[in-house]
């Protein structure tokens, strides 16, 4: 493989394994066990399938990485490049991997010491680990893999604005696919060939007209669009590893009755959460500048989710803007600001921009406008 074929260079994967071993040895443990996950990819630029047969990746607090992986799965490990960081070892069809495992951690002197586990290790494997370990501590990993992934780096921030400007490029052309007449899944299919056209995969696509609106995470159905629905469009990709998402609102024809108010007030509430992020202030002012917008204008109790959610080589992960998050922002903290208001049988209304926490402020990545679009019925 080459370097122009890679997501991630070499040298910011070795980077990032180095960051992850002095992390390890700071808080006295020994290694780290990562299962096939966003962790993986972001550790080793390896995407492994999650199978009945274990892929592993130990990365130790001293030494070099090991990659374990079934031998049915060594040629896809081999070409896309991982040897270059980690030592690849293959389990045959007709072995117990967790021996090898066990074997792999005690030539490590590592059988016997604190180890973390990432999250997403599937129960069952991490079960006969520890039979197998008995003797092991067993610790989470998700401080060590959050600690490592929270902050961007100059490179990562460039491929979310990559990222961004190119689902702005596919919202710019949704108008031209809502009409009366057409299924909120009509538009779906068409608005995933626009993201595949700016991104290499579609993570999500929902088209909520009307009533719908008003589920914040409405399942893109068979309802027909119709002359006067409001129709909130959340869409996202993944594009050289990392996510898009942003959401915007759209009316066919006439504006309902009250929805340019609450469409401004959305777009007061998202303005005043933007505004509000700065290095040092927390998690839950954000989300509690964003909330008092529309609390003060009596819709509160219409906005029922948290006000953002971190965004990285995942669409969701932190951190999260949600009251009692306590956490005091950093500069290159990525996250969602998407305030919403629903009135259930009616419609709804969300803004969403990707935001990055800057050294004095934040700094927009999505770049259309926010105005309510009109669409021609």
């Amino acid at each position: 493989m080459t370097a122009s074929d890679r997501e991630v260079p070499v040298p910011d994967l070795r980077t990032r394994l180095q960051r992850a071993g002095e992390i390890l040895r700071g808080r006295d443990v020994g290694a780290l066990l990562v299962g096939p996950s966003p962790d993986l990819f972001w550790l080793s630029g390896y995407r492994a399938p999650a199978l009945e047969r274990l892929t592993l990746l130990l990365v130790p607090a001293r030494g070099h990485a090991v990659l374990l992986v079934p031998e049915l799965e060594a040629p896809r490990a081999q070409t896309s490049g991982v040897g270059d960081v980690a030592e690849l070892v293959v389990w045959g069809e007709s072995e117990d991997p967790i021996v090898r495992v066990r074997a792999l951690l005690a030539a490590r002197g590592l059988q016997d010491g604190r180890l973390a586990v990432q999250d997403r290790l599937w129960a069952v494997f991490l079960l006969r680990m520890q039979e197998t370990l008995p003797a092991a501590r067993w610790v989470s990993g998700a401080p060590i893999t959050r600690a490592l992934r929270i902050r961007k780096s100059t490179e990562e921030i460039a491929a979310l604005a990559a990222a961004a400007a190119a689902i702005d490029r596919v919202h710019a052309r949704v108008p031209d696919l809502l009409r009366p007449g057409r299924t909120e899944a009509a538009v779906g299919r068409d608005i995933s060939d626009a993201i595949l056209a700016e991104h290499d995969e579609v993570n999500f696509v929902i088209v909520a007209s009307g009533p719908n609106g008003a589920s914040p995470h409405h399942e893109t159905g068979s309802r027909t669009l119709a002359a006067g629905d409001a129709v909130v469009v959340d869409i996202g990709g993944t594009r050289d590893g990392y996510c898009s998402d942003m959401t915007r609102n759209y009316v066919l024809g006439a504006v309902p009755d009250g929805y340019q108010e609450v469409h401004d007030l959305v777009e007061a509430a998202q303005r005043a959460g933007v505004q509000s992020v700065r290095p040092g202030v927390t998690a839950e002012q954000v989300d509690r500048a964003s909330r008092r917008v529309i609390e003060d204008a009596g819709y509160g109790a219409l906005f029922t989710h948290r006000t953002g959610h971190g965004i990285g080589v995942e669409e969701h992960e932190d951190p999260y803007l949600v009251d009692g998050n306590v956490e005091p922002l950093e500069p290159g903290m990525a996250f969602s600001v998407e305030p919403g208001v629903y009135l259930p049988g009616r419609y709804g209304a969300r803004i969403e921009d990707i935001v990055v926490v800057t050294g004095d402020g934040a700094r927009r990545l999505n770049q259309l406008d926010r105005d309510l679009v009109r669409v021609s019925a």
